[in-house]
């Protein structure tokens, strides 16, 4: 897991997926409830609804590994993907949006997801292409919609300016799992706001509050990356959170520079330092996060 949460993020802020080798990804599938899977393979987890309205993809990693996640999701349902839902528009999410477009799949996301995908952005620093017209969302919302296919309500609700600025999270309103695409990281790293993107510290905790508000105790959760977890585990990185925002805001108020708040280490309590973002880094988040919101946020 923690292999291709890298391997993962190396390709999204590195090189084109098409340079990374993910010749020994391998795409394994645990199915939560009746008609629901997850996927895990190199890139952000996959959601999947089958039944007899055929198969639904909550994200689709990277376009190299599109015949093995088909292969991986025909061991459940043998029937093709008619519908993919992007939780935003990070490369390990949509990579595979080209392959399944061409393939017929219709392809949904919040608008500001078709946005980002027409044009080119910057993450991290590295500079991300704009996307083929294949891998672009077709149907797109401002605020959510609702799926109802396979003996249940998917329901899809944007939150503004969490990890980028068109994030969604989905709920199997039946099935009682959420997906929370990278509004939560759990376990495995500190997350990765993109403050390029639109994401800010605020957004990222209004997110998880959402994710609790949709999440009754016995909801199944599925992180965009890190294994599954419970909503008592969602709520403890959403109090991480809070924590660490509470430091960084208290050290801002107290005129103390970003150096002096970091050696106070605000994140240390969470351990994690060998994640993706390490414990300095997210704090640098945070701060700049507070130093600079999003012009629109509220």
């Amino acid at each position: 897991m923690r292999l291709a949460f890298l391997v993962s993020f190396a390709a999204l802020t590195a090189a084109p997926a098409a340079a990374q080798d993910f010749s020994k990804v391998e795409i394994k599938v645990e199915k939560l409830a009746p008609g629901v899977a997850v996927l895990f393979g190199a890139g952000g987890n996959i959601g999947l609804s089958y039944g007899e309205d055929g198969n639904v993809v909550i994200d689709d990693q990277f376009a190299p590994l599109t015949d093995r996640i088909l292969a991986a999701i025909k061991t459940v349902d043998a029937d093709p993907v008619r519908f993919v839902i992007n939780t935003h528009w990070h490369g390990d999410h949509t990579g595979g949006n080209a392959n399944l477009g061409r393939a017929g799949a219709v392809i949904l996301a919040q608008d500001n997801v078709r946005t980002r995908l027409m044009s080119d952005q910057v993450v991290r620093g590295d500079k991300v292409a704009a996307s083929p017209k294949e891998a672009l969302p077709v149907i797109t919302y401002s605020d959510g919609v609702t799926v109802h296919l396979n003996g249940d309500d998917l329901k899809v609700v944007h939150v503004a300016h969490a990890h980028t600025d068109g994030d969604s999270l989905i709920r199997w309103t039946k099935a009682d799992v959420l997906h929370m695409g990278d509004a939560f990281f759990n376990k495995i790293s500190f997350p990765f706001i993109d403050l390029d993107s639109g994401g800010s510290i605020d957004g990222a905790i209004a997110a998880a509050n959402k994710g609790l508000d949709l999440a009754g105790t016995t909801t199944i959760i599925v992180p965009g990356h890190g294994p599954i977890a419970t909503r008592a585990e969602l709520a403890a990185y959403r109090e991480m959170l809070v924590d660490i925002r509470t430091k960084v805001a208290a050290g801002i108020q107290a005129g103390r520079s970003l150096a002096e708040i970091q050696a106070s280490k605000p994140a240390a309590p969470y351990g994690m330092p060998d994640g993706f973002i390490k414990p300095d880094g997210f704090v640098e988040t945070v701060y700049n996060s507070l130093k600079n919101p999003p012009k629109d946020a509220h």
